[in-house]
């Protein structure tokens, strides 16, 4: 797991820091049962299918993919593809529908959810690996940046996505484009010689600027081939599946956030947001915000 080294989060796991404790919202596709997320998911909610009973589904892979790396144990790998805080609880909200789309209405229902709900199931932060383009209806565009900023006004981490559409200017997509709000982009490693490496921001990962912001996004953190839990089928046998996208580097930093938070419980969203300013590296050529995420720094 290179990107666990290149981000130092392996020292922090040595120190026994899992997130125990931190609940994590996370709107996608769902969860599917898997061995590595057994008792990580503590409540479902499902938006698009909201008269369906069912238990806790995923009929995508994406919201799996994306528990995995924040809270899976790595138990079907003997360890090796443990997510960033596997101690942290998560309540899955699908937003998304089996080709991986979705409404911009359920999007906000869930975050409507969320505001009045956050508290009974502990949430502190809040993961939405996905975004709209901004090309959708205005006024709906506009209205899911108001839910998620009245999260974030409520004392909630949202972090989300800068999007696949780089590398042009003012590429964020929504709600990524909020200034109250984290928003990741994806970096990626590169060889500079035969020696060194050197970090820059994947060319896919959204630009900014972003209206009215100073930065956006405000933190890169690794995306690229990422190993995290997958459903099984009947044509897949494997418990995992690699996948690339700033949807990845979301739950990089969303799980780094519930490792502060186990270690710091009394942290607003304001001093997160001000402890990832600080701690981050600063990219090489056009890197974007304040740089890529470092889990030793953030936590010292």
């Amino acid at each position: 797991m290179e990107y666990y080294k290149r981000i130092h989060a392996e020292s922090v796991w040595r120190q026994g820091r899992t997130g125990r404790g931190t609940g994590i919202a996370l709107l996608d596709t769902g969860c599917a049962a898997h061995p590595d997320l057994e008792g990580r998911v503590k409540g479902f909610m499902d938006f698009v299918h909201p008269f369906s009973s069912s238990a806790c589904y995923d009929d995508n892979g994406h919201g799996t993919h994306i528990a995995g790396i924040l809270a899976g144990n790595g138990r079907m790998s003997g360890g090796r593809y443990r997510g960033m805080a596997p101690g942290a609880d998560l309540t899955v909200l699908k937003v998304l529908d089996r080709q991986g789309g979705g409404r911009i209405a359920d999007l906000v229902q869930a975050l409507r959810w969320l505001s009045l709900h956050a508290g009974q199931y502990g949430i502190r932060i809040v993961n939405i690996s996905v975004g709209g383009t901004g090309q959708e209806n205005e006024a709906e565009n506009a209205l899911l940046l108001t839910e998620v900023e009245r999260l974030w006004d409520q004392g909630l981490v949202v972090v989300a996505a800068a999007g696949n559409n780089g590398p042009a200017p003012g590429s964020v997509t929504t709600p990524g484009v909020s200034c109250r709000i984290i928003t990741v982009g994806c970096s990626q490693a590169e060889s500079s010689d035969s020696f060194h490496e050197v970090e820059r921001a994947a060319r896919f990962s959204g630009r900014g600027p972003a209206k009215g912001c100073a930065v956006k996004p405000e933190i890169l953190a690794p995306g690229l081939d990422v190993v995290s839990c997958c459903p099984q089928s009947g044509r897949r046998r494997s418990w995992y599946t690699a996948k690339s996208g700033t949807s990845m580097a979301v739950p990089m930093v969303s799980g780094a956030i519930a490792l502060l938070l186990e270690k710091y419980p009394a942290y607003s969203n304001v001093d997160v947001k001000r402890k990832l300013q600080e701690s981050s590296m600063p990219l090489a050529g056009d890197g974007q915000g304040w740089g890529e995420l470092r889990v030793d720094r953030l936590l010292e």
